[in-house]
């Protein structure tokens, strides 16, 4: 598995624990929501960033409280058709203004990445199943959306569609006009 990120393939410097590992001295470190709840205090004086792996049947709401030691949010797709962890990166965004990286782990497909990056995902665990050069076309190959209020912080420019709808229709329909007054 390798990260994606910004388009490019990124270095993993993240260390996965177990609920029984020793939390190490330094360094970034992956934790389960569980452990999260149950190491709080320590996980907060730890040296290094700290992410949480989220389950996708959990309410995000109960992240609240956590947030603010977390540098990135681990959310999983257990099956390509599973979309509850595009709403849990969605309220993540907007709801508790997570501005940490959102990363998108499991059944992951290229053809998914621009709207994950749409709700709010930066990083991908992507698989082997597809070669690099689709999962890069297909991390930046969309930049623009119809639906208002995603995330232009994150490439996503709505206006300029609605900007060239309107004046492709206003130049069509001067054209149209002015065909009628000089026949």
């Amino acid at each position: 598995m390798r990260l994606l990120k910004n388009g490019e393939f990124a270095s993993d410097d993240w260390t996965v624990l177990s609920e029984d590992d020793v939390l190490p001295l330094n360094g970034d470190v992956i934790v389960c929501f569980d452990r999260l709840m149950r190491d709080y205090a320590q996980l907060k004086a730890h040296d290094g960033r700290i992410a949480v792996s989220f389950p996708n049947d959990c309410a995000v709401e109960d992240l609240d409280d956590y947030l603010d030691i977390l540098d990135k949010v681990v959310l999983t797709f257990p099956v390509f058709t599973d979309g509850r962890a595009y709403s849990q990166a969605r309220q993540l965004r907007q709801q508790f203004a997570f501005e940490g990286e959102i990363q998108a782990s499991g059944n992951v497909l290229p053809d998914q990445l621009a709207f994950m990056r749409q709700c709010g995902f930066d990083v991908f665990l992507v698989n082997g199943r597809f070669d690099a050069e689709q999962w890069q076309k297909a991390a930046t190959s969309m930049t623009l959306t119809y639906q208002n209020g995603y995330l232009p912080e994150r490439g996503f420019a709505p206006a300029d569609v609605w900007k060239r709808r309107e004046v492709k229709s206003n130049d069509q329909l001067r054209s149209d006009f002015e065909e009628v007054w000089t026949a």
